[in-house]
């Protein structure tokens, strides 16, 4: 008994550790599709990040794949499309027309796609104070796009649907991954996914001619921000973001898109954009969601 109180205040600690690891690895995500697109198209920034993603765990977590067991590989596959693919090519497009802190916070829908989701489609359960944590948050993040349309008249908000697409993606990876994928470790589920996109990203990437372009310096240095996007902020952030959801609950791991936004906004004001108190004000009703949304 005491060795399972023990356990459980360390993962109530290491829980938010990786919480604030990975809102600081995806919030910086945003900056980097948007200096990939400087030299690439949104369809070679995808297939690119995924490639050298895939290339990465495989050097790291190729012997993790054994402990994926025959029958798990189907889910292994639908957590790979769902949780990375779509999303990837969602998100360069998007950014093409709207702004890193808008898609962002646009993002922070996920925890209530998660909650709407595993409610509906997994029959999964969830107590009251994780429903207001999530409305809170999504009071917050409506109070931000509010502001971001007003601050950002001039872009394309027909874009927006495509994040709305990728939350629900990410929303429906989550609920799999707690479900069906719980007993297998992050390395061999992360390592298991970029096996299964190898291939398909590699041809998009290939199919597109980047490859006649290597020696311009603006297509090396959109490289060099996608491959840190690729590395740190796609392979080993999902290695974490894959332990979180089995030591926590889906809609707390899924928080973690609250505090985005922050960490985004931080990376606009360093890349000359303005924060106003509105998104000051914003920022701390998404932290008190965030808080909500931790009960177990």
């Amino acid at each position: 008994m005491q060795h399972k109180r023990l356990k459980n205040m360390s993962n109530q600690h290491v829980k938010w550790l990786f919480l604030i690891v990975l809102a600081l690895i995806w919030g910086s995500s945003f900056i980097l599709i948007k200096r990939g697109l400087i030299g690439l198209t949104p369809l070679q920034l995808g297939a690119a990040r995924i490639t050298f993603s895939s290339v990465f765990l495989l050097i790291i977590g190729f012997g993790s794949l054994r402990d994926i067991r025959h029958y798990q590989w189907m889910y292994i596959a639908l957590t790979s499309l769902f949780g990375t693919f779509i999303p990837a090519f969602l998100f360069a497009i998007a950014q093409t027309q709207i702004s890193s802190s808008v898609s962002s916070i646009l993002n922070s829908l996920t925890p209530l796609n998660t909650l709407l989701i595993g409610v509906v489609a997994f029959g999964l359960t969830f107590k009251r104070a994780q429903i207001i944590g999530v409305l809170i948050g999504l009071a917050g993040t409506l109070l931000l796009i509010i502001n971001g349309m007003l601050s950002h008249p001039n872009q394309n908000y027909s874009y927006t649907l495509l994040v709305l697409i990728a939350s629900l993606c990410y929303a429906t990876n989550v609920n799999l991954i707690k479900k069906h994928l719980s007993d297998v470790r992050p390395l061999s589920i992360t390592t298991g996914n970029f096996l299964v996109m190898l291939v398909p990203a590699a041809s998009i990437l290939f199919a597109t001619s980047i490859h006649d372009h290597l020696g311009e310096i603006k297509i090396q240095n959109a490289l060099f921000f996608v491959m840190i996007l690729g590395v740190v902020g796609t392979g080993l952030a999902n290695i974490l973001f894959y332990k979180l959801i089995q030591i926590s609950s889906p809609v707390f791991a899924t928080s973690v898109t609250y505090l985005i936004p922050v960490v985004a906004t931080i990376w606009g004001l360093y890349d000359g954009e303005f924060l106003s108190a509105v998104q000051g004000i914003g920022a701390l009703i998404i932290l008190t969601g965030v808080y909500l949304s931790s009960k177990k």
